[in-house]
């Protein structure tokens, strides 16, 4: 016979997910002030190329597109 799980209540159930979230936070190693700044930075560059670049293919499939159908 396998024996019977205790029934947890919410409120345990909460602690306990605050209690190991706690737990895992205090693991992380957090990023310093610069090194947050850099990340940033390049993630906004990284963000303005590739709108730059979906941008000029979107005007160029469009033209492609009416072009084909003013044929």
């Amino acid at each position: 016979m396998t024996p019977k799980k205790k029934k947890v209540s919410l409120g345990q159930r909460i602690q306990r997910f605050w209690r190991e979230t706690i737990g895992e936070l205090r693991k992380v190693t957090w990023p310093t002030s610069d090194e947050a700044w850099k990340m940033t930075g390049i993630v906004l560059v990284v963000m303005a190329i590739m709108a730059a670049l979906l941008g000029a293919l979107d005007f160029a499939f469009s033209r492609m597109i009416s072009f084909l159908v003013n044929l």
